[in-house]
């Protein structure tokens, strides 16, 4: 009993039935937040599941208080993001390069991975759903890459899936962190198919009742249970695609500001809460990103996290950072005022951009050397 208990109340639930591995992560209570402990669990089970001939394929979702589905997850731990930089905790460097090691296996897993993308998927959320063969969202789902908001870029292979989206809309949703439902996030590649929420658990439970478990098959169950999603972004597609295509943020600020439209105004006044510092960043992130692989761009991203929370060329210790800023407004004091430093966009300055992508390591130590 006590063995059962320990398993119920685990962070993440594994179990294999029929030929897939089920994965349900169980931290309703924030919103399946990624622990260290927890992508160290999604590590191993992956791993172990990939070299397992029983197992054909692996399916996801997360869980809200009253049970299974209602939330995927809200992302990292950002408290504990929190707590590290002021206590000047060094195992941030393992929970990034232990998760971005993560996002690469799924991107490379080998055989179908099913995302059931229910509720809130937003930052790390994305980075554990967006390379899977098979990204399922609903009518409630919440999706988002916001880390602006906090004083951070999208990472965990945002760079890679966000500068994939047609036209200019992933400079769009790196620096303004718009959340989208299952409509926009299938009409922007960001989701493949939408499941009616009625039907959830069944769909989950088909899985593992497949004799033959391969992409034709998935297919053929997930259209069963597939309903069709209105993306309600097409009357801005034109404005985003000018706008979020111009050269620079000052750029798309200031012709933002001169168009008199309830959208463009808003979507200023948007971009005016972000940190200024990493709108500037985030931008030159989705642009290099476009020309590199999975690896690549994860590496180049490890290496902007360093700086992130280590931003030497800046004089800041690691409680002086954007990020700590950030944090702290949006979920410690919760005051939603944030004090960037610049202050304002047009202050950012190339000097403070381009270090963010100088790796801290020799090629042959980079912590994700080894990703192909």
């Amino acid at each position: 009993m006590e063995l059962l208990e320990v398993f119920l109340m685990s962070d993440v639930i594994t179990e294999v039935r029929g030929r897939v591995g089920f994965i349900t992560l169980n931290r309703p209570q924030a919103l399946n937040a990624l622990s260290l402990s927890m992508i160290r669990a999604l590590t191993a089970s992956l791993l172990a599941w990939q070299k397992d001939d029983q197992v054909q394929a692996v399916a996801i979702r997360g869980s809200n208080k009253a049970g299974p589905f209602g939330a995927f997850c809200a992302g990292g731990d950002i408290r504990f993001f929190h707590q590290a930089l002021l206590n000047g905790d060094p195992s941030t460097e393992e929970f990034f390069t232990e998760e971005y090691t993560l996002n690469h296996l799924i991107h490379s897993y080998t055989k179908p991975f099913i995302a059931f993308m229910d509720g809130v998927v937003m930052g790390g959320g994305m980075g554990i759903s967006q390379g899977a063969s098979h990204r399922l969202v609903t009518a409630r789902t919440k999706m988002a890459m916001p880390e602006t908001t906090i004083g951070l870029f999208p990472d965990v292979g945002g760079g890679y899936f966000l500068s994939r989206c047609p036209g200019a809309t992933g400079e769009w949703l790196a620096l303004t962190g718009t959340t989208l439902g299952a409509g926009d996030a299938i009409a922007l590649g960001l989701a493949d198919h939408c499941i009616d929420v009625q039907q959830l658990d069944l769909a989950w439970d088909a899985l593992g009742q497949l004799s033959v478990v391969d992409g034709p098959h998935i297919e053929a169950m997930i259209a069963m249970y597939s309903i069709s999603a209105c993306a309600l972004l097409t009357s801005a597609r034109g404005q985003i695609d000018h706008y979020f295509s111009l050269d620079t943020v000052v750029a798309m600020v200031q012709a933002l500001e001169a168009d008199r439209s309830d959208w463009a105004q808003d979507t200023a006044a948007l971009l005016r809460k972000r940190s200024p510092l990493m709108l500037h960043v985030s931008l030159a992130q989705i642009r290099r990103a476009r020309s590199l692989t999975v690896a690549q761009d994860l590496r180049m991203e490890r290496d902007m996290i360093r700086h992130v929370f280590f931003p030497a060329h800046l004089q800041r210790r690691a409680h002086q950072t954007e990020a700590a800023e950030g944090i702290r407004a949006l979920a410690i004091d919760k005051d939603h005022a944030p004090q960037w430093c610049p202050g304002r966009i047009e202050e950012v300055t190339p000097d403070m951009v381009l270090p963010f992508f100088d790796s801290p390591w020799p090629e042959h130590s980079h912590p994700l050397r080894a990703l192909a």
